[in-house]
């Protein structure tokens, strides 16, 4: 498969939710930035690989091998996104870029060795699965930072916006993965919350909450 290809393969399971659910050519194209029709002829190829099953007006999901393909991407980015991280000193905005280059590698012992050097890591440096050889991955059980109540402790486990600016505030404001949150008050007005983070008073937007991922702890 070409590069472009597996892009649009990725696209479409991240758009599907990793659950081989149908979506719109019009969602592709947006994803993809480009055309609808550009969309309808790479679904066309993919089609008569076997990698996508594709309905006109209906919309494109992936079959089993298409499935099996986005997860060979996923694990590979994610994996190059732990070494930058932990071996090559990358912050973790600066990451995303470079391991979409480096997850269309195609040797499999490479990865399998980046595997075994990294001590066969089950999340990346935002908090998402990295996939096994085998496509398995645990999905994690999370709620966003609004979503729960006034009192609630956990930790950070995720981030929903893995953008640059994003993840430059976190820093910005000492907020990393495994850190314990305390929720202490959440404004009625705009949703903003009161939070304790390292035994420091925070104040975030309801903008922020909504893209920190939390697992609850008590």
């Amino acid at each position: 498969m070409t590069l472009s290809e597996e892009d649009y393969v990725k696209v479409i399971y991240h758009l599907g939710k990793g659950d081989n659910a149908t979506v719109s050519t019009n969602a592709v194209a947006r994803q993809m930035q480009t055309k609808p029709s550009s969309v309808t002829d790479m679904v066309k190829k993919l089609s008569e690989k076997g990698v996508v099953n594709y309905r006109p007006y209906k919309g494109v999901s992936l079959t089993e091998y298409g499935k099996k393909v986005a997860l060979s991407l996923v694990r590979k980015h994610r994996l190059w996104e732990v070494f930058l991280v932990d071996k090559l000193d990358f912050s973790w905005d600066e990451v995303h870029e470079v391991a979409e280059q480096l997850e269309h590698i195609k040797s499999e012992k490479l990865v399998d060795q980046l595997d075994k050097h990294l001590g066969y890591p089950t999340i990346d440096p935002h908090g998402d699965p990295i996939p096994s050889k085998n496509g398995e991955f645990k999905r994690a059980i999370k709620k966003t930072l609004n979503e729960v109540p006034v009192g609630t402790n956990g930790i950070c486990v995720g981030v929903k916006d893995s953008s640059a600016p994003f993840l430059k505030f976190l820093d910005k404001n000492n907020i990393a993965l495994g850190d314990t949150i305390l929720v202490i008050d959440k404004e009625e007005f705009d949703g903003s919350l009161h939070i304790q983070i390292k035994g420091n008073d925070l104040h975030i937007s309801d903008q922020i909450a909504t893209n920190l991922y939390l697992k609850i702890t008590e």
